[in-house]
């Protein structure tokens, strides 16, 4: 069964984006990421404002282990970010799908290499 939620679009980078809401979606890092991850220490996202080209690098997660890139899995410019992970990175880890979100997105250009749910199951498990 997945842990990832069925409304959400995935890329192959491990973000995960809503369908819009006031013309913005929100982006995050999955479970599968996080736990790959470890504990998230540090936190760097865009600028409120600043535009994000899908595919490329918007941001870092840095944790214990490692540190691992932000991809923009849609083009566009984002509109707010989350402080409260900021401020609190390991809230990426305990609540990666609802308070551990990185920014929202007015998009531009829809990510065509988004994945379902489904195919982002199976994606991860090959």
């Amino acid at each position: 069964m997945s842990i990832n939620p069925e409304q959400l679009r995935y890329s192959k980078e491990h973000e995960w984006l809503t369908d819009p809401a006031d013309g913005a979606s929100t982006v995050g890092i999955t479970s599968h990421a996080a736990d790959a991850l470890g504990d998230v220490v540090f936190v760097q996202l865009p600028e409120v404002g600043a535009t994000v080209t899908a595919g490329e690098t918007c941001g870092e997660l840095e944790s214990t282990k490692s540190v691992s890139e932000l991809y923009a899995p849609v083009s566009g410019e984002v509109t707010e970010i989350n402080q409260d992970v900021v401020d609190d990175p390991s809230l990426v880890n305990t609540a990666p799908f609802e308070g551990g979100w990185l920014f929202r997105v007015k998009v531009s250009d829809d990510g065509a290499e988004l994945l379902t749910a489904a195919e982002y199951d199976a994606f991860i498990a090959a």
